[in-house]
């Protein structure tokens, strides 16, 4: 990703994030509507399509994120779970390294101290990811790493973390995540509150082509 995140003057407030209580008890699954879509760049970003409990993704030589907040029935939540796949994928990339950390998708999820939370509501993406007091977990496919490895993030600083769950390549997968396990081993705090989500792809350093999915994402207590 070669821009850096800049302060944006006139970001629309976010919508909460639509949900669908299932029939197990503190799961909430999360459809795929109304999600903003953050452009890093005036003039391209990817081709998202949101269709209920599926979302896919097109991006070709290109860089953005879909993104939403979440509601407080969500804030404690312990794990997340999903399934993705790829079809197309960019090759290996030392996801440390700015400007040249092109993945196939990664899921941010977005933490907060209670307080913090409170006052970030209706905040856009970029202003929410410059705060001191976020902290980020960012669950990816891609780079020349191993499954666990857990990185510096290039832009974040401190307030973020690269957590491998695929290497580059192609397939489908589905995951579960221990949010709050990795919040206290990387943040060293588990009892933050979940804000907000956002799914990023990434070709732009590489320039080649990612075709990838992701589907029935459910946060669970």
């Amino acid at each position: 990703m070669r821009t850096k995140l800049k302060p944006n003057s006139v970001i629309a407030a976010a919508l909460l994030l639509t949900v669908v209580q299932t029939e197990k008890v503190g799961a909430e699954d999360v459809a795929f509507t109304g999600w903003t879509h953050q452009k890093f760049s005036l003039f391209d970003g990817n081709s998202w399509r949101q269709a209920g409990r599926e979302l896919s993704v097109e991006s070709d030589g290109t860089v953005s994120l879909l993104w939403q907040a979440v509601p407080k029935t969500l804030w404690q939540a312990k794990s997340a779970s999903w399934t993705w796949s790829v079809e197309l994928g960019v090759p290996p990339t030392d996801l440390s390294l700015k400007g040249g950390d092109d993945r196939n998708l990664s899921l941010y999820v977005i933490f907060a101290p209670k307080d913090v939370a409170e006052a970030t509501e209706g905040m856009g993406i970029r202003k929410l990811l410059e705060n001191p007091d976020i902290r980020v977990l960012m669950y990816v496919w891609g780079g020349a790493h191993v499954r666990g490895d857990d990185l510096p993030s290039p832009y974040l600083g401190s307030r973020g973390r690269t957590v491998v769950l695929r290497p580059a390549g192609l397939g489908q997968y589905d995951e579960t995540v221990d949010l709050r396990a990795d919040l206290g081993r990387i943040h060293g705090r588990a009892d933050l509150a979940l804000i907000g989500v956002a799914i990023s792809s990434d070709s732009d350093d590489t320039g080649s082509h990612i075709k990838a999915r992701m589907s029935d994402l459910r946060f669970s207590e």
